[in-house]
């Protein structure tokens, strides 16, 4: 039963003057952006959004519009995160560094306390060495 009416809604759609797209919706030249550095779209960031669109005669810049404060704030915010996610990195790093100092430390410890060898195996010990 599920058959015909697959070949019935293709057969519509045949002749339907609507356009039906089946294609994902993928931005034009994205992946080329991609391969080449460059944002995936145009709209996020260079010089076409981050100038102003006009400036006064005099040469006086105009006032940032709205989405260039809110890139810019988002951006800011951004940098704040990298920071800050960068210092606890540093942070863990120096705690495991010295974890591993301690350890190193405790090893010798616990050598050093081992029982030395006395008479005949000090003196095989000095000449095998």
């Amino acid at each position: 039963m599920a058959a015909p009416v697959r070949t019935l809604c293709c057969s519509v759609l045949r002749y339907s003057r609507r356009q039906f797209s089946t294609t994902c919706g993928v931005q034009a030249g994205e992946k080329w952006r991609k391969e080449h550095g460059l944002a995936r779209s145009g709209t996020e960031y260079g010089p076409l959004t981050d100038l102003p669109d006009w400036s006064f005669a005099d040469g006086r810049p105009a006032p940032p519009m709205k989405g260039q404060l809110r890139r810019r704030q988002e951006r800011e915010a951004l940098s704040r995160r990298i920071v800050m996610l960068n210092s606890e990195v540093d942070r863990g790093m120096e705690a495991w560094r010295e974890k591993q100092e301690e350890a190193k430390r405790m090893e010798e410890h616990k050598k050093s306390l081992l029982l030395k060898p006395k008479g005949k195996l000090l003196m095989k010990k000095k000449s095998q060495s």
